[in-house]
């Protein structure tokens, strides 16, 4: 049974998507802010996302989201009284899988809800020659053999493997995986780049997965 997580602050609103969804057999989570939808994103499959929240807008709580490895995969439809099409076209570039405005039918939101969740089944693995990641259970298998991760350790590699042949910097690695408010050094991701290898079996000097670029930073071998 998929869970679907509402983020959305009016309480009327939320009501009467909780009992509508639920006779379409979802299983519903809810938050009233943005905070408190953070705080389940671990537990659901989907999102349904408000852009008018009191303590975050929407908008920012999708950049976060879609800044995050381990939830890059995660549809989000936004729900909002936000008509316009330059508010649409915003919502859908800045990460939204789908946009719909309030009011809308109930039947057409859980039509939208399914074929996103069919998508995401799809996007949810990231798979690599010789690699496979599991998204949604955080699980890595090298060759078949389940290796253990720590959190940074997985949303690293989640992140470098999902842009196979991308070089990214340190600083940038240090931004997109461990976000803007975290005071590191290069030397963070050299460290962590290191276990990664360690872990994965992965040789410095002939590099089956994670490859050095030299003045550049890290990318995930193209091909594995």
């Amino acid at each position: 049974m998929a869970r679907v997580l509402l983020v959305e602050d009016e309480e009327s609103v939320r009501v009467g998507l909780r009992l509508g969804l639920r006779q379409a057999g979802f299983t519903v989570l809810e938050a009233a802010t943005a905070a408190e939808g953070w705080a389940q994103l671990e537990g659901c499959d989907v999102v349904v996302l408000d852009w008018m929240l009191p303590d975050e807008p929407g908008i920012r709580f999708l950049e976060r989201l879609r800044r995050t490895p381990r939830f890059e995969g995660l549809p989000v439809l936004m729900l909002t009284a936000r008509a316009a099409e330059a508010d649409r076209v915003e919502g859908l570039t800045r990460g939204a899988d789908d946009y719909l405005v309030k009011p809308c039918s109930l039947p057409e939101l859980v039509a939208r809800l399914k074929a996103l969740l069919r998508r995401a089944g799809r996007r949810r693995v990231v798979e690599r020659p010789g690699l496979v990641l599991d998204l949604e259970r955080m699980e890595v298998r090298v060759e078949g053999r389940p290796v253990e991760l720590t959190r940074r350790e997985f949303d690293l590699l989640a992140h470098l493997a999902r842009h196979a042949g991308r070089v990214f910097t340190r600083e940038e690695l240090l931004e997109q995986v461990w976000g803007p408010d975290f005071f590191g050094t290069a030397r963070t991701v050299d460290q962590h780049v290191a276990q990664l290898r360690e872990k994965l079996g992965d040789a410095p000097n002939a590099p089956r997965f994670i490859e050095t670029v030299r003045g550049k930073g890290y990318r995930f071998k193209e091909g594995g």
